[in-house]
């Protein structure tokens, strides 16, 4: 069996898996899977699923899930082409031609108002159509994306393939081969290729700026617009680093003085504007007739800074039809091999954005948070269920792809017993657990924004309060919200299985944000703190007077998120907003009182944070003396290089000097100096084990 059909199999494993867990039909578990891959690549945001279609007939078309971006004026929508099959199947021309056919005329069909007052309100044609409808008129590129598990023979980069309706249509294949690319790629983008000469017609001249190692090089180039606007058009968020990827999808607009010079001064845009950073692993290198180097092609082409200018340059063509040819951007292209990439780039975006502060936040996948999420997941194991010798471990995926690689290398049995300690059910990433704890925290609103904004408002959040509180993020608080995640898939798999939501199928991610939601907060307004999480965490599983009490509660929300204001059409739209949170949470809903056992007081709340805070300090005293132990052999070496980047302190040379002859007794303040400096090391890109 070949890597591909490997990936097949894995990938059917998965949807299976996650139509189980959801109790979801498998096509719509593999649309799950699909958007969060294509999500997190960049060639959407977070669409959402509205399966409907109609065959025959005048324009006959098929969608399965939609988003807008308001702020770039770009509509997504995907198509999928689940095979139920066993073997890897070719995905055919004719297919991909039928389902762009088929995007593009819910498109148009969407633009008539006969068509939008034929739907019903609450019908999932209806839910992906009125964006259309009612953005029409700031709707400036549509998106087109195919999602499939069959294997495309050719890989076709995204097309510009014409108009509809006289806006640009985009078109992209997200196949079973990319998308096992994507899963590869881990925090790394998937790979791809820019061919400057095919889309400009010429390459693009350059200055060679350095060359000092085998490791790095550095090219300045002058973009013409017109070729920027247009491989940003074919491209999108995928040629932007993911942090700034996640920072721009989440709340960047376009930039107004961007718009005014492109307008006004075009011939002046080089010298106003700060340009753009980029890295590569690759470029392709001609020599032009008079000698001058130029980029014929580029691979791996990330842009770390300067997205918001690249995107105000595709807004001005698009929206403003303005003329770039007298637009030039300069572009500073630093070329870092496949190998150093993980490490170098983030580096780079970092020191690329001092100037324009992003914050903390949005470095979020490097925040030590994960890292200590990820420590507790794999030593946290729940309690023993069913006679069973061992707990269970929930897995937290800091990096895409960490759970299956646990597995790359391992014989059958080795497999088996990694899947019984870690079970495919309890893996939770980072965009899961900020859905978690922001539904607990009664933002509901916020979660039905989708997981990349969700995701930023969790971090921002978590952020400020890691730097203040970072005590309280223990063993404790890792519990709680396993104990989250499972009473939130329990809900989830509940209303997809119940006889109301079959009936009247649609918004059932909204259902589930806004039902948890109202729960903590009658839980607060009842005067007790929280549910008693412990009691989820030792069985398991959901207390029988819980699930009782979210099951009759359910479909009552699920009708008054429905219930939207008389000029709110769209109920998704609608559960977006803060106005759905504050009508929902006043609601008296017909529900039975919980019993004590399910709930903690104040008093109790106040004790478990306490108990929690103080286990963490004695942890964190531990972990620093095993760590100091371990740079007792190479201490010169840490103490030669923290003078050379100048982080070496009086204390911290004292505790190296210490150190370097075995002695491991510092003081309070000899330690204090040395957790601050192994942590300025690693930020300065040389952590501890990358020495010696």
């Amino acid at each position: 069996m070949d890597d591909l059909d490997t990936a097949f199999q894995d990938l059917r494993e998965d949807v299976m898996l996650e139509a189980e867990a959801s109790g979801l039909f498998q096509e719509e578990a593999f649309f799950e899977i699909y958007a969060e891959a294509a999500s997190e690549n960049g060639d959407t945001i977070d669409l959402e699923y509205a399966h409907c279609r109609k065959e025959g007939g005048s324009r006959p078309y098929r969608v399965d899930g939609h988003a807008f971006d308001a702020d770039r004026g770009t509509l997504y929508l995907a198509v999928c082409d689940y095979r139920e099959g066993k073997d890897l199947q070719s995905l055919q021309a004719s297919r991909i031609d039928s389902a762009l056919k088929q995007a593009t005329n819910f498109f148009e069909n969407a633009l008539s108002p006969d068509f939008i007052n034929a739907l019903e309100d609450s019908s999932s044609a209806f839910s992906a159509a009125y964006p259309i409808y009612s953005n029409q008129h700031t709707i400036r590129r549509l998106r087109v994306i195919l999602l499939s598990n069959a294997r495309l023979v050719a890989r076709k980069p995204p097309q510009l393939v014409g108009d509809v309706a006289g806006i640009p249509v985009v078109y992209t294949v997200l196949d079973v081969a990319r998308y096992a690319e994507i899963q590869k790629s881990r925090a790394a983008p998937e790979a791809i290729e820019v061919n400057l000469e095919e889309i400009s017609g010429s390459p693009i001249p350059c200055l060679r700026a350095s060359r000092s190692s085998a490791d790095y090089e550095s090219y300045l180039l002058a973009i013409p617009g017109e070729l920027l606007a247009e491989v940003y058009g074919l491209y999108g968020a995928r040629l932007l680093e993911q942090n700034v990827r996640t920072y721009l999808q989440a709340r960047t607009k376009v930039n107004k003085g961007i718009l005014a010079t492109i307008r006004k001064e075009p011939e002046m845009f080089f010298a106003y504007n700060n340009g753009l950073t980029a890295t590569a692993s690759e470029v392709e290198l001609k020599e032009l007739g008079d000698g001058q180097l130029a980029i014929s092609a580029i691979r791996d082409l990330q842009i770390v800074n300067g997205g918001q200018t690249t995107a105000s340059i595709l807004y001005a063509k698009d929206v403003g039809k303005a003329a770039l040819d007298q637009v030039h951007v300069q572009m500073k292209l630093s070329v870092v091999p496949e190998t150093a990439v993980e490490k170098v780039v983030p580096l780079i975006s970092r020191y690329a954005n001092t100037q324009n502060r992003i914050s903390e936040a949005d470095f979020f996948s490097n925040h030590p948070f994960h890292l200590q999420m990820e420590r507790y997941s794999r030593v946290l194991a729940a309690p023993p269920q069913d006679g069973a010798l061992s707990g269970e471990k929930w897995f937290y995926e800091r990096a895409r792809g960490q759970y299956r690689d646990g597995m790359a290398y391992a014989s059958q049995s080795e497999r088996r017993k990694y899947q019984v300690e870690f079970p495919k059910a309890k893996v939770m990433v980072k965009t899961d657990i900020a859905k978690y704890l922001v539904t607990f925290r009664c933002r509901p609103d916020i979660v039905s924004k989708g997981a990349q904004k969700c995701f930023m408002h969790f971090a921002d959040e978590t952020a400020k309060s890691w730097k203040a509180h970072q005590a309280d993020y223990n063993e404790t608080w890792f519990k709680n919200a396993c104990s989250m995640a499972l009473l939130f898939r329990w809900t989830d798999k509940m209303i997809a299985q119940s006889d109301w939501y079959q009936f009247d199928r649609g918004f059932k991610s909204q259902t589930v944000a806004y039902t948890l939601a109202w729960l903590a907060h009658h839980i607060r307004s009842i005067g007790q703190a929280s549910l008693n999480w412990d009691i989820i965490w030792s069985s398991q599983d959901v207390p029988d007077e819980l699930q009782e009490f979210i099951t009759a509660l359910a479909p009552q929300v699920a009708s008054a998120i429905r219930s939207t204001p008389t000029n709110v059409r769209n109920v998704g739209e609608y559960c977006k907003m803060q106005a759905c949170w504050e009508a929902v949470s006043k609601t008296d809903f017909d529900v039975t009182a919980l019993p004590e056992h399910v709930l903690v007081t104040l008093d109790e709340e106040k004790d478990l944070k306490k108990d929690g805070r103080d286990t963490k300090k004695i942890d964190n005293e531990i972990d620093l003396d095993v760590l100091l132990l371990s740079i007792v052999a190479k201490a010169e070496i840490v103490r030669k290089n923290a003078k050379e980047k100048h982080l070496l302190t009086d204390k911290s040379n004292s505790a190296l000097v210490k150190l370097a002859v075995g002695n491991i007794s510092l003081s309070r303040p000899e330690k204090n100096a040395m957790k601050l400096l192994i942590d300025r090391l690693a930020e300065e890109g040389t952590p501890l084990d990358a020495l010696g």
